[in-house]
Protein backbone atom coordinates (compact mmCIF):
# COMPACT_ATOMS: atom_id res chain seq x y z
CA UNK A 1 0.00 0.00 0.00
CA UNK A 2 1.11 3.54 -0.72
CA UNK A 3 0.96 5.56 2.46
CA UNK A 4 0.11 9.16 1.78
CA UNK A 5 1.38 11.22 4.69
CA UNK A 6 0.54 14.85 5.25
CA UNK A 7 4.11 15.35 6.48
CA UNK A 8 5.31 14.78 2.90
CA UNK A 9 3.28 17.72 1.59
CA UNK A 10 5.35 20.57 0.22
CA UNK A 11 4.45 23.62 2.27
CA UNK A 12 5.62 27.19 2.15
CA UNK A 13 8.27 27.94 4.76
CA UNK A 14 5.98 30.36 6.55
CA UNK A 15 3.32 27.64 6.82
CA UNK A 16 5.79 25.08 8.11
CA UNK A 17 6.72 27.51 10.86
CA UNK A 18 3.10 27.68 11.92
CA UNK A 19 2.34 24.84 14.33
CA UNK A 20 -1.34 25.66 14.12
CA UNK A 21 -1.44 25.26 10.33
CA UNK A 22 0.61 22.06 10.43
CA UNK A 23 -1.65 20.63 13.11
CA UNK A 24 -4.70 21.33 10.94
CA UNK A 25 -3.18 19.37 8.05
CA UNK A 26 -2.25 16.42 10.24
CA UNK A 27 -5.69 16.28 11.83
CA UNK A 28 -7.68 16.78 8.60
CA UNK A 29 -10.41 14.17 8.23
CA UNK A 30 -10.80 12.77 4.71
CA UNK A 31 -13.07 10.21 3.07
CA UNK A 32 -12.01 7.02 1.33
CA UNK A 33 -14.33 4.25 0.18
CA UNK A 34 -16.92 4.57 2.93
CA UNK A 35 -14.59 5.53 5.77
CA UNK A 36 -13.67 8.84 7.40
CA UNK A 37 -10.13 8.95 8.77
CA UNK A 38 -7.24 11.33 9.48
CA UNK A 39 -5.38 12.26 6.32
CA UNK A 40 -2.11 11.12 7.89
CA UNK A 41 -3.52 7.58 8.09
CA UNK A 42 -4.82 7.42 4.52
CA UNK A 43 -3.69 4.45 2.42
CA UNK A 44 -4.27 4.13 -1.32
CA UNK A 45 -3.34 1.05 -3.30
CA UNK A 46 -0.33 1.50 -5.62
CA UNK A 47 -2.43 -0.44 -8.16
CA UNK A 48 -5.15 2.22 -8.19
CA UNK A 49 -5.80 3.20 -11.79
CA UNK A 50 -6.04 6.85 -10.83
CA UNK A 51 -2.49 6.67 -9.51
CA UNK A 52 -1.11 4.60 -12.39
CA UNK A 53 -3.12 5.82 -15.37
CA UNK A 54 -4.98 8.99 -14.40
CA UNK A 55 -8.13 6.95 -14.95
CA UNK A 56 -10.77 8.91 -13.08
CA UNK A 57 -12.93 12.02 -12.77
CA UNK A 58 -13.48 14.65 -10.09
CA UNK A 59 -15.49 17.63 -8.89
CA UNK A 60 -14.80 20.65 -6.69
CA UNK A 61 -17.70 22.38 -4.97
CA UNK A 62 -17.66 25.61 -2.95
CA UNK A 63 -19.34 26.03 0.44
CA UNK A 64 -20.50 29.22 2.14
CA UNK A 65 -21.16 28.81 5.88
CA UNK A 66 -21.94 25.14 5.37
CA UNK A 67 -24.10 25.63 2.28
CA UNK A 68 -22.89 24.44 -1.12
CA UNK A 69 -23.29 26.60 -4.21
CA UNK A 70 -25.26 24.63 -6.78
CA UNK A 71 -24.07 21.27 -5.53
CA UNK A 72 -26.73 19.50 -7.58
CA UNK A 73 -25.23 20.87 -10.79
CA UNK A 74 -21.77 19.68 -9.73
CA UNK A 75 -23.00 16.18 -8.89
CA UNK A 76 -24.92 15.95 -12.17
CA UNK A 77 -21.73 16.85 -14.02
CA UNK A 78 -19.86 14.21 -12.01
CA UNK A 79 -22.50 11.69 -13.07
CA UNK A 80 -22.03 12.68 -16.73
CA UNK A 81 -18.25 12.43 -16.40
CA UNK A 82 -18.47 8.96 -14.85
CA UNK A 83 -20.84 7.82 -17.60
CA UNK A 84 -18.57 9.25 -20.30
CA UNK A 85 -15.61 7.13 -19.16
CA UNK A 86 -17.78 4.18 -18.06
CA UNK A 87 -17.12 4.24 -14.32
CA UNK A 88 -19.84 2.92 -12.03
CA UNK A 89 -19.47 5.32 -9.12
CA UNK A 90 -21.50 6.81 -6.26
CA UNK A 91 -24.92 8.38 -6.75
CA UNK A 92 -25.75 12.02 -6.01
CA UNK A 93 -27.23 11.48 -2.51
CA UNK A 94 -24.09 9.63 -1.43
CA UNK A 95 -21.63 12.28 -2.61
CA UNK A 96 -23.77 15.05 -1.14
CA UNK A 97 -23.72 13.28 2.24
CA UNK A 98 -19.95 12.81 2.01
CA UNK A 99 -19.44 16.50 1.28
CA UNK A 100 -21.66 17.60 4.15
CA UNK A 101 -19.99 15.20 6.58
CA UNK A 102 -16.51 16.39 5.65
CA UNK A 103 -17.48 19.98 6.43
CA UNK A 104 -18.84 18.85 9.78
CA UNK A 105 -15.87 16.69 10.75
CA UNK A 106 -13.36 19.39 9.80
CA UNK A 107 -15.19 22.26 11.54
CA UNK A 108 -15.78 24.02 8.22
CA UNK A 109 -19.46 24.83 8.54
CA UNK A 110 -18.65 28.50 9.07
CA UNK A 111 -16.74 30.62 6.60
CA UNK A 112 -15.82 29.48 3.09
CA UNK A 113 -14.53 26.05 2.11
CA UNK A 114 -14.18 23.68 -0.82
CA UNK A 115 -14.78 19.96 -1.13
CA UNK A 116 -12.79 17.93 -3.66
CA UNK A 117 -14.25 14.54 -4.64
CA UNK A 118 -12.50 12.07 -6.96
CA UNK A 119 -13.67 8.76 -8.43
CA UNK A 120 -11.26 6.38 -10.13
CA UNK A 121 -11.79 3.02 -11.81
CA UNK A 122 -10.34 1.26 -8.76
CA UNK A 123 -7.33 -0.91 -7.99
CA UNK A 124 -6.28 -3.63 -10.44
CA UNK A 125 -3.10 -4.88 -12.16
CA UNK A 126 -1.85 -2.23 -14.56
CA UNK A 127 -3.33 -2.74 -18.02
CA UNK A 128 -4.79 -0.25 -20.45
CA UNK A 129 -8.06 -2.15 -20.82
CA UNK A 130 -10.71 -2.01 -18.12
CA UNK A 131 -10.34 -4.57 -15.28
CA UNK A 132 -12.18 -7.81 -15.96
CA UNK A 133 -14.13 -8.55 -13.95
CA UNK A 134 -14.80 -4.93 -12.91
CA UNK A 135 -13.49 -3.81 -9.53
CA UNK A 136 -15.09 -1.30 -7.13
CA UNK A 137 -14.40 2.34 -7.87
CA UNK A 138 -12.12 4.26 -5.52
CA UNK A 139 -13.87 7.29 -4.04
CA UNK A 140 -11.72 9.87 -2.27
CA UNK A 141 -12.76 13.28 -0.93
CA UNK A 142 -11.46 16.03 1.31
CA UNK A 143 -12.57 19.46 2.51
CA UNK A 144 -10.35 22.49 2.96
CA UNK A 145 -10.75 26.12 4.03
CA UNK A 146 -11.03 28.58 1.15
CA UNK A 147 -9.39 31.98 1.35
CA UNK A 148 -11.12 34.29 -1.15
CA UNK A 149 -8.64 36.22 -3.36
CA UNK A 150 -10.17 39.62 -2.60
CA UNK A 151 -7.14 41.61 -3.77
CA UNK A 152 -7.10 39.88 -7.15
CA UNK A 153 -10.86 40.31 -7.57
CA UNK A 154 -10.40 44.00 -6.92
CA UNK A 155 -7.25 44.70 -8.95
CA UNK A 156 -7.42 42.05 -11.67
CA UNK A 157 -4.77 39.60 -12.86
CA UNK A 158 -2.51 38.90 -15.81
CA UNK A 159 -2.86 35.93 -18.18
CA UNK A 160 -0.92 34.52 -21.10
CA UNK A 161 -2.03 32.59 -24.18
CA UNK A 162 -0.74 29.09 -24.92
CA UNK A 163 -1.47 26.47 -27.60
CA UNK A 164 -4.25 24.07 -26.63
CA UNK A 165 -2.60 20.65 -26.78
CA UNK A 166 -5.19 18.88 -24.62
CA UNK A 167 -7.32 15.99 -25.83
CA UNK A 168 -10.65 16.66 -27.54
CA UNK A 169 -12.93 15.71 -24.61
CA UNK A 170 -12.39 18.68 -22.34
CA UNK A 171 -16.08 18.50 -21.38
CA UNK A 172 -15.23 15.52 -19.15
CA UNK A 173 -13.74 16.59 -15.81
CA UNK A 174 -10.91 14.06 -15.75
CA UNK A 175 -8.10 13.86 -13.19
CA UNK A 176 -5.41 13.57 -15.90
CA UNK A 177 -4.53 17.27 -16.08
CA UNK A 178 -0.90 17.30 -17.22
CA UNK A 179 -1.49 19.66 -20.16
CA UNK A 180 -3.33 22.05 -17.82
CA UNK A 181 -0.58 21.80 -15.20
CA UNK A 182 2.17 22.59 -17.72
CA UNK A 183 0.22 25.51 -19.16
CA UNK A 184 -0.49 26.97 -15.73
CA UNK A 185 3.13 26.56 -14.68
CA UNK A 186 4.20 28.38 -17.84
CA UNK A 187 1.95 31.24 -16.79
CA UNK A 188 3.25 31.23 -13.22
CA UNK A 189 6.86 31.27 -14.42
CA UNK A 190 6.20 34.51 -16.32
CA UNK A 191 4.48 36.17 -13.37
CA UNK A 192 0.98 35.61 -14.76
CA UNK A 193 -1.82 33.87 -12.90
CA UNK A 194 -3.57 31.93 -15.68
CA UNK A 195 -2.95 30.41 -19.12
CA UNK A 196 -5.60 30.80 -21.81
CA UNK A 197 -5.76 27.99 -24.36
CA UNK A 198 -5.82 28.80 -28.08
CA UNK A 199 -7.06 26.15 -30.52
CA UNK A 200 -7.09 26.77 -34.27
CA UNK A 201 -6.73 30.46 -33.56
CA UNK A 202 -9.76 30.62 -31.25
CA UNK A 203 -9.74 31.51 -27.55
CA UNK A 204 -11.05 28.43 -25.70
CA UNK A 205 -10.75 28.61 -21.89
CA UNK A 206 -8.21 28.83 -19.10
CA UNK A 207 -6.14 26.03 -17.60
CA UNK A 208 -8.56 25.87 -14.65
CA UNK A 209 -11.26 28.37 -15.54
CA UNK A 210 -13.63 29.47 -18.29
CA UNK A 211 -12.88 32.65 -20.22
CA UNK A 212 -15.13 35.48 -21.33
CA UNK A 213 -14.58 38.89 -22.86
CA UNK A 214 -16.67 42.01 -23.31
CA UNK A 215 -16.80 44.01 -26.52
CA UNK A 216 -19.29 46.78 -27.26
CA UNK A 217 -21.23 45.83 -24.11
CA UNK A 218 -21.73 42.16 -25.09
CA UNK A 219 -20.22 39.19 -23.29
CA UNK A 220 -18.41 36.78 -25.62
CA UNK A 221 -17.46 33.25 -24.59
CA UNK A 222 -16.63 30.04 -26.42
CA UNK A 223 -19.78 27.95 -26.95
CA UNK A 224 -20.52 24.83 -24.95
CA UNK A 225 -18.79 21.95 -26.73
CA UNK A 226 -16.35 19.11 -26.23
CA UNK A 227 -13.52 21.67 -26.21
CA UNK A 228 -14.49 23.32 -22.91
CA UNK A 229 -15.65 22.25 -19.49
CA UNK A 230 -19.03 23.93 -19.13
CA UNK A 231 -18.40 25.44 -15.72
CA UNK A 232 -21.08 25.79 -13.07
CA UNK A 233 -20.02 29.41 -12.51
CA UNK A 234 -20.02 29.99 -16.28
CA UNK A 235 -23.62 28.82 -16.47
CA UNK A 236 -24.58 31.01 -13.51
CA UNK A 237 -22.93 34.05 -15.12
CA UNK A 238 -24.81 33.49 -18.38
CA UNK A 239 -28.04 33.43 -16.35
CA UNK A 240 -27.02 36.68 -14.66
CA UNK A 241 -26.28 38.29 -18.02
CA UNK A 242 -29.85 37.61 -19.06
CA UNK A 243 -31.12 39.14 -15.81
CA UNK A 244 -28.87 42.19 -16.25
CA UNK A 245 -29.78 42.58 -19.95
CA UNK A 246 -26.16 42.03 -20.95
CA UNK A 247 -26.11 40.56 -24.48
CA UNK A 248 -24.34 37.19 -24.71
CA UNK A 249 -22.57 35.80 -27.75
CA UNK A 250 -21.53 32.16 -27.36
CA UNK A 251 -19.22 32.33 -30.31
CA UNK A 252 -15.47 31.84 -30.87
CA UNK A 253 -13.31 34.89 -30.23
CA UNK A 254 -10.03 34.71 -32.10
CA UNK A 255 -6.67 35.41 -30.54
CA UNK A 256 -5.95 38.46 -32.68
CA UNK A 257 -9.26 39.95 -31.52
CA UNK A 258 -8.17 39.91 -27.88
CA UNK A 259 -6.39 43.22 -28.42
CA UNK A 260 -9.69 44.88 -29.24
CA UNK A 261 -11.83 43.67 -26.32
CA UNK A 262 -12.94 46.13 -23.67
CA UNK A 263 -12.88 43.66 -20.76
CA UNK A 264 -11.79 40.10 -20.03
CA UNK A 265 -12.56 37.77 -17.17
CA UNK A 266 -12.13 34.24 -15.84
CA UNK A 267 -15.04 32.25 -14.44
CA UNK A 268 -14.79 29.32 -12.04
CA UNK A 269 -15.67 27.72 -8.73
CA UNK A 270 -12.68 29.24 -6.95
CA UNK A 271 -12.17 32.25 -9.25
CA UNK A 272 -15.79 33.50 -9.27
CA UNK A 273 -15.64 36.42 -11.74
CA UNK A 274 -11.96 37.31 -11.97
CA UNK A 275 -10.96 40.41 -13.96
CA UNK A 276 -8.10 39.99 -16.45
CA UNK A 277 -6.37 43.32 -17.04
CA UNK A 278 -3.37 42.16 -19.08
CA UNK A 279 -2.91 39.36 -21.61
CA UNK A 280 0.63 38.54 -22.73
CA UNK A 281 2.26 41.97 -23.12
CA UNK A 282 -0.81 44.06 -23.89
CA UNK A 283 -3.31 45.84 -21.70
CA UNK A 284 -6.98 44.85 -21.71
CA UNK A 285 -9.17 47.92 -22.19
CA UNK A 286 -7.98 50.71 -19.91
CA UNK A 287 -6.04 48.30 -17.70
CA UNK A 288 -8.71 48.25 -14.99
CA UNK A 289 -11.59 45.84 -14.27
CA UNK A 290 -14.47 47.02 -16.44
CA UNK A 291 -18.09 47.90 -15.66
CA UNK A 292 -19.62 44.65 -16.94
CA UNK A 293 -17.10 42.65 -14.91
CA UNK A 294 -17.98 44.66 -11.80
CA UNK A 295 -21.71 44.18 -12.36
CA UNK A 296 -21.26 40.43 -12.75
CA UNK A 297 -19.07 40.21 -9.65
CA UNK A 298 -21.75 41.93 -7.58
CA UNK A 299 -24.58 39.95 -9.18
CA UNK A 300 -22.84 36.63 -8.47
CA UNK A 301 -22.27 37.62 -4.87
CA UNK A 302 -25.96 38.49 -4.53
CA UNK A 303 -26.98 35.24 -6.22
CA UNK A 304 -25.00 33.20 -3.71
CA UNK A 305 -26.58 35.14 -0.85
CA UNK A 306 -30.09 34.66 -2.22
CA UNK A 307 -29.72 30.94 -2.76
CA UNK A 308 -28.10 30.51 0.62
CA UNK A 309 -30.81 32.48 2.41
CA UNK A 310 -33.66 30.93 0.44
CA UNK A 311 -33.99 27.25 -0.24
CA UNK A 312 -30.32 26.69 0.60
CA UNK A 313 -27.33 26.72 -1.70
CA UNK A 314 -26.77 23.04 -0.94
CA UNK A 315 -29.94 22.04 -2.76
CA UNK A 316 -29.70 24.50 -5.65
CA UNK A 317 -29.31 23.19 -9.16
CA UNK A 318 -28.39 24.82 -12.43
Amino acid sequence: MLRVRATLMVLRASELRSARFFGQIISMIVYLNGSYLPKAELCISPDDRGFLLGDGVYEVVRAFDGCFFRAGAHWQRLKRSMAAIQINGPAEPEVQKVAETLLEKNNLRSGEATVYLQVTRGAAPRKHGFPQPPVPATVYAFAAPFNPPHEKWQAGIRAITVPDNRWARCDIKVISLLANVLANQQAQSTGAQEAIFIRDGAVIEGSHSNFAAVRDGALITYPESNYILNGITRMAVLELCRDLKVPVREFPLFEHELRSVDEAMLLGTTTDVMPVIKINDWQVGNGQPGPVTRRLQQALKELVSREKAGRGVANATA
